[in-house]
């Protein structure tokens, strides 16, 4: 094939990514050049290519062979893709990071293993609390807290599986809790009940006893990736394999949990009630 005609194919098959990233700007981001070099090469007249690092990144990001990027195959996907990558977490709430993620998977069912509370459930009080001492400014804590709804757009689709054990423990103000005045623990709890009854059936919690059934922190996006919560890095898998066996693993997790979300509010009530005491 001539020059023009690999170019013009090149140009079509990124096109078909760009739609998958909603903007011509994330696409750019996302492979690490300037939105004026993307232009350049999608150019009606363009008789060039990019670079090889360049085309090795986007195959990377979109799980395509370069081949078929270049036109040399009609077949996107090669096993020889990178599928595993870690993100670095410097932050505790990686907000641009997560926010991405979720609207790559806009329109898909996001699942959700979370570290302690879920970040949908957190009132400001308990996130000040985890931050630390070092965030004393109440307009930034609230800032962090409006941002963690990057996972409510219109149509979102959740399940999140819970150990009640997570939920005892704040109760009971004991590892990680030890030092949450009573007080705080209480509203935190009914803030809970009414985030559950208000986001009920679009966000699903189940309830399951991690005593005996262990599970690490993850989240499933839609189809896209799954990325297991490791501290400070994300280890992200964005293999169909991996993912639909992440999924098999959630739908375990919700077979064995003891709690269905059309109770978890009722159970939630029953178990605060120490906390009234």
């Amino acid at each position: 094939m001539s020059k023009r005609v690999i170019s013009r194919i090149f140009q079509q098959r990124v096109l078909s990514l760009i739609a998958k990233s909603k903007s011509r700007s994330l696409f750019a981001a996302e492979i690490g050049i300037d939105r004026s070099a993307l232009s350049q090469l999608l150019a009606e007249d363009a008789v060039r290519l990019p670079r090889a690092d360049t085309l090795v990144r986007i195959a990377e990001r979109y799980n395509v062979s370069v081949d078929w990027l270049l036109g040399v195959t009609d077949t996107a996907n090669t096993s020889a893709t990178h599928t595993t990558e870690v993100a670095d977490n410097p932050d505790y709430y990686n907000i641009p990071l997560l926010t991405r993620w979720h609207t790559e998977a806009e329109g898909m069912k996001i699942r959700y293993v979370p570290y302690r509370l879920p970040d949908i459930l957190r009132m400001s009080e308990v996130v000040a609390w985890e931050l630390g001492p070092e965030y004393d400014d109440p307009a930034e804590i609230e800032a962090i807290v409006s941002n963690l709804n990057y996972n409510r757009p219109p149509g979102t689709d959740m399940e999140i599986c819970l150990s009640t054990q997570t939920i005892t423990s704040l109760i009971d103000g004991v590892f990680p809790w030890d030092g949450l005045p009573v007080s705080v623990r209480r509203a935190q709890m009914e803030y809970m009940v009414e985030r559950v009854e208000t986001l009920y059936p679009s966000l699903r919690i189940f309830l399951f006893d991690g005593r005996a059934h262990h599970t690490v922190p993850y989240t499933i996006f839609g189809t896209q990736r799954a990325a297991i919560y490791a501290g400070s890095q994300y280890i992200i898998f964005n293999d169909q394999a991996t993912i639909q066996q992440m999924q098999r693993h959630f739908d375990q997790l919700i077979r064995q949990s003891e709690t269905q979300p059309h109770d978890v509010s009722r159970w939630l009530k029953q178990a605060s009630k120490s906390l009234e005491k």
